[in-house]
């Protein structure tokens, strides 16, 4: 079997997007922008391969990624003005 290159940025991204998943998970919004980051390099992915099918995952797990990425963000945001107000 003959690896190429498109093989290994399918690997590749798949370990990113897993990397984000995990961190998720464990309460990081990190997580969820590697997730973001990684979109538009599988939709790049998806038309070099032909694989115009990916394009609406990369588009579904965008808008996922993003609204939990903005969620988290704010409730990360308002809990330091909750902490902030209660020390003072």
């Amino acid at each position: 079997m003959t690896f190429n290159a498109a093989f290994w940025l399918s690997l590749i991204l798949a370990a990113a997007g897993c990397t984000g998943l995990v961190l998720a998970g464990r309460g990081m919004w990190q997580g969820w922008a590697i997730g973001l980051a990684v979109q538009p390099v599988w939709a790049a992915f998806a038309i070099v391969t032909k694989g115009y099918g990916l394009l609406l995952t990369c588009l579904m797990y965008g808008t996922v990624y993003a609204q939990n990425l903005l969620r988290w963000r704010r409730s990360a945001t308002a809990q330091e003005g909750l902490a902030l107000t209660t020390e003072g």
